[in-house]
């Protein structure tokens, strides 16, 4: 079966589904969009503290939106609501939990979020 890219998951992410709350999303796809979100952030809130210029809001906010929706979505695909994502708010602990959700397995069949990402099941992320 066939792997997603991290072209792939930015062109879904940033064209296709962009402001897509509904359905699921693949582990891979999740994962190929917020690695390089999270990784720019970090940098740019290093470049922020050395110029003290606000760049992280102003570089990073049009992407807050396809973000939160592949999130959701992928949180769908573990049979869980967009709402668990709030768990991630509780300090400490809470990042942890919300990490380790992501990266379970997704639901093999259909759930109330809809038909698995790929027909057939979840192919190799």
């Amino acid at each position: 079966m066939t792997r997603m890219s991290f072209a792939d998951a930015a062109r879904t992410c940033l064209t296709a589904k962009y402001a897509t709350f509904s359905g699921r999303a693949r582990r891979a796809e999740y994962w190929w969009f917020s690695l390089p979100y999270v990784s720019a952030a970090v940098v740019l809130v290093g470049i922020s503290f050395a110029i003290n210029v606000p760049l992280l809001s102003v570089l990073l906010l049009p992407l807050l939106v396809p973000m939160l929706s592949v999130s959701v979505r992928r949180l769908h695909d573990t049979g869980k609501s967009g709402r668990t994502m709030l768990i991630a708010l509780i300090p400490v602990v809470g990042p942890i939990v919300y990490l380790v959700g992501m990266t379970v397995d997704g639901a093999p069949g259909a759930n109330q979020y809809g038909p698995p990402p790929k027909a057939g099941g979840h192919p190799v992320d």
